[in-house]
């Protein structure tokens, strides 16, 4: 704890540990900044977004939060030592800091670590985890297990409060965060001018993931599609938007594909979204920002072998696109594993392309789960916001 800080003020550490996690970090401190008149406290393990959330209180991470972005079996083995070595780190800073709530956002692996060493150390800390884990895809004993560390859980998605509820743990639905982003509003006419992109050029955007084994497994099947897709569109151009720690390893990539590829950052993603006609992404929280910029799009995804081994036989949820799970229905077509491949994938961007019926339809379905997610009632950030204050509220009066 900064030795400036007001003692009667809350304190709160939070963790993230990936882009998406950054951003409903940034969400929520926003919110609780607002609701407290700026008096709060932040501590903890914070993105890029989260860090300029707080930039006024002086808030700082106790280290990078991409030593804790990676994914899959053989992603997380190289960098177990360093892994561990923050788990520690982080449980010694919260036993020192003695915060008032501890929020942990999403990176269950790392989480999870953290909040069972912490409840063992000092149950009387609160522990709230944002983003419920998948028990609906797989594990389902998971929610009986993580009820005994966690003591309330915000959801993103409808469906998910009833697991948890049912084994004993608070658990509220707080609507996804992608409905207060505003990636629908963007200038497509001058992204296309400022690009020198023709009207008249089919525009293909390109969503290739955030993380590095992801990036570089889908990149070579992308530009593989690309080249497919050059041969039934001769304009064809593609627009790539890629996070800051992702940008060099993106262009590097896009400048030997076989059309004029433009490739940008997340300043410029709105009115990329709103230039482009058809989009092909990696499926992720990516997939509902199409959603809502009502951009038509083709979700793909590859894993390592080894992780793809046992995704295959342990994931029992029938999609992996949220808008088609809020659904229950395919929507959005999803070519995940060994269906993502350049021939695929490059037919459904076709259909795409060459259907005015299958556009209307996407945009229809995109609609539907945008009211499902929470759109038009008050924003996942403030929601959080309210049961993080509530939290910090109660333990006080209990203690």
């Amino acid at each position: 704890m900064n030795s400036t800080e007001n003692p009667t003020t809350p304190n709160v550490f939070i963790i993230a540990g990936e882009a998406s996690g950054d951003a409903l970090g940034a969400n929520l401190m926003k919110a609780l900044i607002k609701k407290t008149g700026g008096k709060i406290n932040f501590h903890g393990v914070l993105g890029e977004k989260m860090l300029k959330a707080g930039a006024k209180a002086g808030v700082t991470s106790i280290f990078p939060m991409s030593d804790l972005s990676v994914m899959g079996l053989t992603e997380v083995l190289p960098k177990l030592p360093t892994i561990m070595g923050r788990i520690k780190q982080t449980v010694q800073e919260i036993v020192q800091t003695k915060p008032d709530v501890i929020v942990t956002i999403d990176a269950p692996d790392f989480s999870f670590r953290v909040a069972k060493k912490i409840k063992k150390l000092n149950p009387n800390i609160p522990i709230v985890h944002y983003v419920a884990p998948s028990v609906w895809a797989w594990r389902p004993g998971r929610a009986k297990k993580i009820s005994r560390f966690i003591d309330h859980l915000l959801c993103l998605l409808p469906f998910e409060p009833k697991y948890f509820t049912d084994v004993g743990l608070d658990a509220t639905f707080v609507g996804h965060p992608v409905i207060e982003s505003k990636i629908g509003g963007g200038d497509g006419e001058d992204f296309r001018k400022r690009h020198s992109i023709s009207e008249f050029a089919p525009l293909l955007m390109v969503l290739p993931g955030s993380r590095a084994g992801e990036i570089s497994r889908l990149l070579p099947v992308f530009s593989e599609t690309l080249a497919k897709l050059k041969n039934s569109y001769p304009q064809i151009e593609a627009a790539v938007v890629t996070l800051s720690t992702t940008h060099e390893k993106v262009s590097r990539a896009a400048k030997d594909w076989p059309v004029k590829t433009i490739v940008v950052g997340e300043r410029e993603k709105a009115d990329a979204f709103a230039a482009s006609d058809v989009a092909l992404a990696a499926s992720g929280t990516v997939a509902l920002e199409l959603a809502m910029a009502e951009l038509p799009s083709v979700i793909a995804y590859k894993m390592a072998p080894l992780t793809a081994f046992f995704a295959k036989r342990l994931i029992k949820a029938r999609f992996a696109n949220i808008v088609n799970l809020v659904l229950d229905r395919p929507a959005v077509p999803e070519l995940l594993l060994e269906n993502c491949n350049s021939d695929m994938l490059a037919t459904e961007i076709s259909k795409l392309f060459d259907s005015q019926n299958a556009r209307t339809s996407q945009r229809k379905a995109y609609s539907d789960a945008m009211v499902m997610l929470g759109s038009g009632i008050i924003s996942p950030g403030n929601r959080s916001a309210d049961v993080v204050l509530d939290i910090i509220e109660k333990n006080k009066h209990r203690i």
